[in-house]
């Protein structure tokens, strides 16, 4: 297993086409799942869930994208569909992160959602530890209420992103990262 400072000095986002099979199997997802929930959650809400995409269900999943898709789209040619209904399957595995913040007395919604975002960051970095790969994106589809709705989401549920996740396909280069000096000030 890495170490906690290589891992952390060694994560990266791969891109997308370049994650291919083997993904988790269901005891490592549940591994991750339980990382990612160890996050900063003031007042003990859990203001975010999980929704699991894997096997067909990811088909599924792409088959309300596309539907969507050709609602707004009604000039869309087949191809255009496809790549909609393929969003889900080009990773083994894919969990989006849902966040359910809301008012609270105590509690700003802000952080809230924050800690969804935590979560997403965990787990990219738990999927990292268990020698996967895993690239966070949030898409058009993140957005649109009716798939929101198709995945099992309440109207007060936001999705914080997409984690895809797999074995990956070929050495990536690492992209520049900012300089110290241009995002750090001291006080």
């Amino acid at each position: 297993m890495i170490d906690a400072l290589t891992l952390l000095r060694t994560r990266k986002s791969p891109k997308i086409f370049d994650l291919a099979a083997p993904g988790p199997g269901a005891s490592e997802i549940d591994a991750m799942l339980a990382i990612a929930s160890r996050v900063p959650d003031h007042g003990k809400l859990a203001p975010w869930r999980f929704v699991v995409f894997e096997g067909e269900a990811r088909e599924r999943a792409g088959a309300a994208i596309a539907e969507v898709f050709r609602q707004d789209s009604a000039d869309a040619d087949e191809d255009r569909i496809a790549i909609e209904r393929t969003r889900l399957t080009r990773a083994p595995v894919v969990i989006a992160v849902v966040s359910r913040a809301g008012p609270h007395v105590k509690i700003p919604e802000w952080e809230q959602l924050m800690s969804g975002a935590a979560a997403a960051t965990l787990l990219v970095l738990a999927a990292h530890a268990h020698g996967y790969a895993a690239t966070w994106l949030t898409e058009w589809y993140a957005y649109d209420p009716r798939t929101r709705a198709a995945f099992g989401l309440s109207e007060n549920e936001r999705i914080v992103g997409f984690v895809h996740i797999g074995t990956l396909a070929k050495a990536q280069d690492d992209r520049p990262r900012p300089a110290l000096a241009d995002i750090v000030t001291r006080f």
